[in-house]
């Protein structure tokens, strides 16, 4: 029998119903897809068009607005995945941050289309991931607000635009790239919206199961962050993108990152007798700082949150 990522609906997401439902996939899954999200399906098309016309366009277009180590905004295609390169493009904005950190944008009348589009879209997933992070504070046993504050004023979080090529080599081939290899993310919560084509597979139990792409719903996988909130309650995932020969794939993930200064460490409520916490406390400038430093250069063994472990 194939076990498929549960699909909530979350059109009434404080109900006791869909909150059992988050905690169970959170649990049991690390993912889930939810329907009833209240993004207007426009925005979704919109999304995608901007995006497909931006990855239409010649290399040397786009190499304009590369981005680089001092300003991660902009268009990127050597990205590593663990030390090996995966097989796509990228266009990433967040956030200004004074004069270093500034969006990127395509030149001439493609910006015209592109920049709102981007900038609506990052305000509709802002707005959903922290309602997704507030249920899950409730099911961890603090108040709703507890996780969210973390998020407002000068955040990190991002939005992508991912295009994954097809490639010559047959599925089976163990040699084949990966759009992106197998990974967890580094921050709370990811919200992706994924095109017709499949192609990313969550680990469950030693097992690769496909995410089947839906057009009503939007794929949700919890980050590091919340592993350790949860003092490993709910896990964080293993997921990849495997590629196609014969089509091309694009998605849309959005990364929900809290200030800089933030700290965490289990959340009081996951401890007890016999349950001490699994990890001390993380400053996530310094473990996202180490982990994005391994997506331009293979610098070893890729810094994870098994080394906070106590």
């Amino acid at each position: 029998m194939i076990e498929n990522v549960p699909v909530i609906d979350i059109a009434e997401l404080e109900s006791p119903a869909a909150l059992d439902a988050i905690d169970r996939a959170c649990r049991e899954w690390g993912f889930f897809q939810v329907t009833g999200h209240g993004i207007d399906p426009l925005l979704l098309a919109s999304i995608f068009a901007v995006s497909r016309e931006f990855f239409a366009r010649p290399a040397a277009e786009k190499r304009r607005i590369h981005r680089d180590a001092d300003n991660p905004w902009g268009f990127f295609d050597r990205e590593l995945t663990k030390n090996r390169q995966d097989w796509k493009e990228i266009y990433d904005f967040g956030p200004s941050d004074g004069d270093k950190l500034k969006p990127r944008w395509p030149a001439g009348t493609l910006r015209l289309r592109f920049e709102p589009v981007i900038r609506a879209y990052y305000a509709s997933c802002k707005a959903l991931s922290l309602r997704l992070l507030s249920a899950i504070a409730v099911n961890l046993g603090v108040s709703p607000d507890e996780l969210t504050w973390r998020f407002e004023g000068a955040h990190t979080s991002f939005l992508r635009l991912n295009y994954y090529p097809k490639h010559p080599l047959a599925p089976a081939d163990d040699d084949r790239p990966f759009g992106v290899g197998e990974h967890t993310d580094s921050g709370a919560l990811t919200l992706l919206l994924q095109d017709w084509q499949p192609g990313l597979e969550v680990c469950r139990d030693g097992e690769w199961h496909l995410v089947e792409p839906r057009a009503d719903a939007l794929v949700v996988n919890i980050g590091d962050m919340v592993q350790v909130w949860s003092n490993d309650r709910y896990r964080a995932a293993v997921h990849r993108v495997v590629t196609h020969p014969l089509r091309d794939r694009y998605s849309v993930p959005f990364f929900l990152n809290p200030t800089w200064d933030t700290t965490y460490e289990p959340l009081p409520t996951t401890l007890g007798a016999g349950e001490p916490a699994r990890y001390r406390r993380i400053h996530w400038r310094e473990f996202r700082t180490l982990r994005a430093a391994g997506d331009y250069a293979d610098l070893g063994e890729e810094v994870q949150i098994s080394h906070y472990r106590q």
